[in-house]
This record gives structure tokens, sequence and C-alpha cells, in this order.
């Protein structure tokens, strides 16, 4: 895939239009079709979202997540959930897309968009999805590709200017600075009970962990930066703007229609409404703004940001690599970036004797450029130019000191970080005392370490170091949400309504809550058949109040690793002796559900445990069945494919009269490679010796009590047991997908039921 583009015989499909289209959602979908798949994401927290949801489909065995920061890469994982600077577009995979690929035009990152929409590619199918407005540089760029315009799925209206007292519940008030925010979110503490504080430089634990209280209704209002314009799926009825000007770290300017579009857009879900207005004293948006976004009308885009690709850059020198840098596109439509952090950091190293001294050759210049992509986490740098074609920029800060110290270890003789120096680094960091603003800047400096950690060519022990610099990153998050929430919610309000002035302002928190609870049964019914249901049938109705001691377990619990739960004979899921749930019904025997059985947290907890545990159960399945997702599989033809589709749904024993029509139609390549899979053909039936261990005996005997009426089980066979008393309250085709077939009353084992013909 990497550099090369989409043979003629590949399709490429642009997925267009606004916000709530479902192009996100139907990518999953079409990717998760594929044997393999990549999907790049605009934002680290969406990243984290999209696995979630992918993982709570499939498992985790089967799914990577790679950011900048964080990299979950399971042995052998056939999907790739990634920020979309982090794509490892150098992996083949069947099906790749790209979210928000409007973003091309984006000042700062549209060069790695940019290089995405013309490099990345499946070796079946390819999606870009995002705003209409990229459609004629997509059309120039890509000629190929098959465009589609989504419509919105509901209606977005705009509702004028509104003062903080109007705002109804489910609102998210938007703002462009932290201290907007915070400002923002004590005003509606005192008059409303309390918001949810959503940045995009929280670290994703405290991030879930305030919209875990904004969805479980414990707070009605949420305010936040526009990092929730990308994709990011809460419950928002209604988006205030509290100022219609940013900071875009070039200069501080207004809005366009299309920016304020995709933030606004937030609003509403599935086929409910939602409406955006601004907060006064903010007047309301003007009439032409206000029928574009309401129509999703909007200036095309003509040109996109561009610089040249890794791949093609000169790294014979520093000098040559700044100039590989600066080089201009001979296209039009290909505009040279004109801000770069990473370059901006190399032209401030460039300008040290030291570091050109050590920068000689391809490797040492190689490096340098890696070291120079670390993220300024902490956003201190004071950039007086920043146009590759034009001045070098000025750095004033400590980031690029800490860059040129780094760079000087690794260029060094040991070739690696000194792990003393690092350990000092987190340790003047390992503090989770101090208020809101000190936290803050303790979690973006363990960003940076977090990140380090990840380049396991720089240091001995990576994975430790990993462990540790997310340890650490965690402990600091919870801090914060615990700073948060006591800073700003009101606490007797947590477990009710929001605090208002007499009876008939709960009145209106209950009403809004039971129309929000209509609301989410409408939307259940509307995606009962998805792939997600499970993840919206949330308790909407008065949730427990959930105590902060709790959160720091519930985020231990939804990151732990697989180990972590156990499941007894019942099918109960435990952590340690504690009681999470209980092993249901699910659409077939592979992928069963998790019902609950915590009954002291609150919605929104209850909901992202139940993910992990769902995401568990499907791993249970996935590494049980593993053997008939071997090399091999893909090379099958489609009646082998269809065979090894009968075989895991009944995992690993079907009736061979079931696959009567397949059989005789495989052609002798497909006998082959299934007798390399171990799959076993018998006079009666077809299965997989492997799966007649006493382990996976345990984990089958499971997967079938889930789906059996609640107190009816399968025993589970002994070690070296040939037969089983067959319970007569049990169909006999669930002793088939146990792996002991029933005949004449008898439960015999498979390959000895084959031996006794």
């Amino acid at each position: 895939m990497h550099g090369q583009p989409a043979p003629p015989d590949v399709g490429i499909t642009a997925a267009l239009g606004p916000t709530n289209t479902g192009k996100t959602h139907r990518a999953i979908e079409r990717m998760l079709d594929h044997r393999s798949g990549m999907i790049g994401l605009p934002l680290r927290l969406l990243a984290r979202e999209v696995y979630d949801r992918v993982t709570a489909r499939i498992g985790e065995s089967r799914v990577a997540l790679i950011t900048g920061e964080e990299k979950r890469v399971p042995p052998r994982p056939d999907y790739w959930v990634c920020t979309v600077e982090s794509m490892p577009v150098e992996r083949e995979v069947d099906f790749v897309a790209v979210d928000e690929i409007q973003l091309a035009a984006h000042p700062q990152r549209g060069h790695v968009f940019t290089d995405r929409l013309l490099h990345a590619r499946g070796a079946r199918e390819t999606w870009f999805m995002g705003a209409d407005t990229i459609r004629p540089v997509l059309e120039q760029l890509v000629p190929t590709a098959e465009i589609h315009r989504h419509p919105r799925l509901s209606q977005l209206r705009g509702a004028g200017s509104m003062s903080l007292g109007a705002l109804p519940p489910r609102t998210a008030v938007v703002a462009f600075s932290a201290n907007a925010v915070y400002e923002l979110a004590e005003r509606l503490r005192q008059r409303r009970g309390g918001a949810a504080v959503v940045l995009g430089a929280l670290s994703p634990r405290t991030r879930n962990a305030q919209v875990a209280l904004y969805q479980a209704g414990e707070v009605d209002y949420m305010v936040a930066t526009d990092a929730i314009g990308m994709g990011l799926n809460m419950d928002v009825d209604t988006v205030a703007f509290a100022s219609l000007r940013k900071f875009d770290g070039h200069e501080r300017r207004e809005l366009e229609a299309d920016e304020l579009a995709q933030i606004a857009g937030r609003a509403g879900r599935a086929h409910a409404d939602g409406q955006f207005c601004t907060l006064a004293p903010v007047p309301g948006l003007p009439k032409r703004v206000v029928d574009a976004i309401e129509m999703h009308r909007f200036a095309a885009l003509r040109r996109v940001v561009w610089r040249t690709s890794d791949r093609d850059l000169d790294f014979g020198s520093i000098d040559a690599l700044l100039g590989s840098l600066r080089q201009k596109s001979p296209r039009k439509v290909l505009e040279l970036v004109r801000q770069a952090e990473d370059y901006d950091a190399l032209a401030s190293l460039a300008r040290r004797e030291e570091i050109r001294a050590r920068a000689r050759g391809r490797a040492a210049v190689e490096l340098l450029w890696q070291v120079c992509q670390i993220p300024d986490f902490r956003k201190l740098t004071l950039r007086l130019s920043s146009q590759p074609s034009g001045p070098e920029t000025l750095v004033l800060d400590g980031h690029a000191d800490l860059l040129a110290e780094i760079y000087r270890q690794l260029a060094g003789p040991r070739g690696r970080i000194d792990p003393d120096w690092m350990a000092g680094q987190i340790a003047r960091i390992d503090d989770s005392e101090g208020d809101i603003h000190v936290l803050m800047r303790r979690v973006a400096s363990v960003r940076t370490w977090t990140y380090v950690s990840n380049r396991e060519a720089w240091l001995v022990d990576a994975q430790s170091w990993q462990g540790r610099t997310r340890a650490l990153e965690d402990r600091l998050s919870d801090a914060l949400h615990e700073r948060l929430v006591a800073r700003f919610v009101e606490h007797e309000g947590r477990a009710a309504a929001p605090r208002g002035r007499g009876a008939g302002r709960r009145e209106r928190g209950r009403a809004a809550q039971a129309k929000l609870g209509r609301r989410a049964r409408v939307d259940r019914e509307a995606v009962a058949e998805g792939p997600f249901a499970k993840l919206l049938e949330l308790d909407l109705g008065d949730a427990p109040r959930v105590d902060t001691r709790d959160d720091a377990w519930v985020e231990d619990l939804v990151s732990a690793p697989h180990e972590r739960f156990s499941c007894d004979e019942r099918g109960t899921i435990l952590d340690g002796d504690r009681e999470l749930g209980q092993l249901v019904r699910g659409v077939d025997l592979v992928r069963p559900e998790v019902a609950l059985t915590i009954e002291e947290l609150g919605a929104g907890a209850r909901a992202r445990i139940q993910r992990r545990l769902v995401a568990w159960a499907r791993d249970l399945a996935g590494q049980l069945l593993a053997p008939l997702r071997g090399p091999g599989v893909e090379r099958l033809s489609s009646d082998g494919r269809g065979l090894v589709y009968q075989l895991e749904r009944g995992l690993g024993t079907i009736h061979r009269s079931a696959a009567k029509g397949q059989l005789r139609r495989l052609r002798g390549r497909d006998r082959k490679l299934l007798d390399a899979l171990g799959v076993r053909v018998g006079r009666r039936m077809i299965w997989l010796p492997e799966l007649l261990r006493e382990d996976a005996l345990r984990v089958r005997a499971l997967l079938i009590g889930a789906a059996l009426p609640r107190g009816v089980f399968v025993e589970i066979p002994r070690a070296g047991a040939v037969e089983l008393v067959p319970n007569p309250d049990v169909d006999p085709d669930a002793y088939t997908a146990l792996g002991f077939p029933v005949v004449e009353g008898r439960a015999l084992r498979v390959d000895v039921l084959e031996r006794e013909g």
C-alpha cells in the first residue's frame, strides 16, 4: 500500500455529506465485511471511541489501536484503528478508510490528510469520508473515486441567541479556550447544578469520565472546545456558541460557516432533530450563515495543504531535508503547508552547531527528523514566523531544548535514552496533588513521555516505560476528573435533576430526562439490528450517585487486560471475587452479550463496563476459533470459506449433511488448505480436533450456556470424557456445537462417533 497508487480495479469511494449522516458507521461496517482493514480518524479521542465500538463487536484480540501516545497491538490483528497521522500505511490490508478528509485543507495538519488522499489505499477497497466541500479537490486528485453524497438523518435548526438561564437541558456550550470553558462551567454550576467539561487536551481517561457524567444524566450540560466537532457521539439536543472567534495556531479569527456547521452538527442524534444558537451577549448568527448551516451549503475547497511525503524526503543532510520540506508542488491544487510544528522544531535545531555536528549522514538526519516529530503537547512554543517558504521560525521555549537533549542521547554512543534521565523527567511530574491547571500541565507533560515510550527503538525495555507512563497518565487523569467534578458539579445534585429554584425547574429536568429516554428508545429501535445496539441500551432514568472513589476502579476495569476477568461454570463474569455480569444470548453462539449485575454504579459507568465485558466475551469466542482464522483462509474458494463460516458458527463441529453442497464443489487446493487449518471431514461429521481440548471444551460450554434459557446449562466435559448424558431440556444441536453430537440418546465425542461409524 505504501507509496503505490490504487490499481484500476480497486474501488475508491468518497462518502460525503454533513454531520450525522452515518458515514463513519457505514465505513466501519464495510471494513468489517473485509478480512482486514484500517481506519484513520482525526482525533485520539475519536480513535479510542471507534476502537471501543469495534472491539465490543468482535473482541480486542483482532483489533489494534494506534495513536501517537497509545499502542494496543495484539499478536495478529485484522483491523487497525488509528489517528490519521499514526496509520501504518506500509501495511497491506484489504480495506482502508480515512475520516474527515476535508481536513486536508487544515493549515497545520492538512498535509497528512492530503498524503493519505494521494497514497493510502486498500488492496480491495478504499473509502474517504468527509464534508461535501472537498468534492472539487477530490475529483482532481482521485478522479477514479465514486462519489456518494449522504443526507443528514435529522434536521438542524438555528435558534437565535439564548441567555445562560434559558439554555435547555442536554446542551453543549462551546468555547475556544480552556479559561472560557472553566468560566462557563462555573456559571452553570452556580445556576444549573453543574456541567461536564471536555477539552482536546484532556486524556481519553478524563474525557471519558466527564462524558459519562453527562451521558448518565448526572449533569444536563457540557462545556467543551471544538474538540466535540469531530464525530464524538453524545446525546446533545442544543449546541450553543459562547464565541465565534478562535485562535487557530496562527491568528485569532472568525470561524467560517462550515466550521460552525461541523460543531453545530453535534446537536441531534440519528433521527432526533437538533438546534444551534449563540450564547448571549454574543449576537445571533447572520441569516445567511444560519441558512448555510441548515441547508448544508458551503463554499467548495479549491486547494488543500501539501508537503513532500516522508518517503520522498531528502535525508542527505539537514539542509537537504529542510529544502525538500520547502519544495512546492507543481500542481496548483496542492498548496505548501505554511505552518508545521515538526518543521519549526527542525529549523530551530538546525541552528545549533552541536546538532549539526551529530546529524551527518542519512541515518542521523532521519533520526533527527523523527525526534522533531515529538509533539509540543505543552503548547509553550512562541512562533514569530512559521512559514517553510519564508523566514525561519524563532522558537522561544523549552520544547526545542528537550528535543535537542533527546537527540543527543539517541545519536550518542549508547543509541538509547538514558533510563536514569528519563526516570527523573517522569518523577518531576509524578504528583497527583494540585489544582486543575497544575494537573492539566502534568497531563500534557506525561503525554510527551508516553509518546517517547512508544518509540521502542529509543529505549531499553520500552514496554516497561509504556506501562509506567500509562499508569502515571491514569493517576493524573483520575485526579483531574475528581478536581473537575469537585469544581464544576453541585454535589447535592449529582444523583438528581439539575439544581434549580423550586420544583418547577426540577420537574422540567425530569421531563427532559423522560424526553431523552424516549428518544433513546426510538434510536434503539432504529438500530436494533445494528452492531452497536447494545451500547445504546442505557438506563436514562434517575441514575444512582457515582462516588468519585469508584471512578478510578471503573477506569482500571475498562482498560484491563483480558487476563483480569474470569468466568465460572454458570457464565458469571468475575473481577477477582467481585461479580460483574452474566454471559447471555447474543445474535449467535460466537457473539454472546453481557447482562451487568453491578447495581451501585451510574448509567455512564455501567455502559462503559458493559462495553469492556462484551469485548472480553467476543475475545473468548475469537481465541477459541483462532485455528479457523489461520494463514491460507484467504486463498480458499467461496465454498471453502462458506464451510469455514459454518464451522465458526458451530463452534468447530457441524454435521456433514449441513455442508453437502460446499463439499461437492471443493477443489483439491481447498481440501489441502482446510487440512492445513486442522479441519477433519468424516463420514458423518466435520470438526476440528484442536477444539476438543479440555480448555476449549470449557469455553464452548460457556458460549452454549449463554444461549440457553436462564437456569439451563450443558455439562462442561471433564478431561478425557468421551460420552455425556444429554440434558433433555437442551436442544441436541447444542451438543453438536459442544463437540458431542447426540445419536440415539447418547452424546458422543465427535471423533469417537466417527470411529464407531
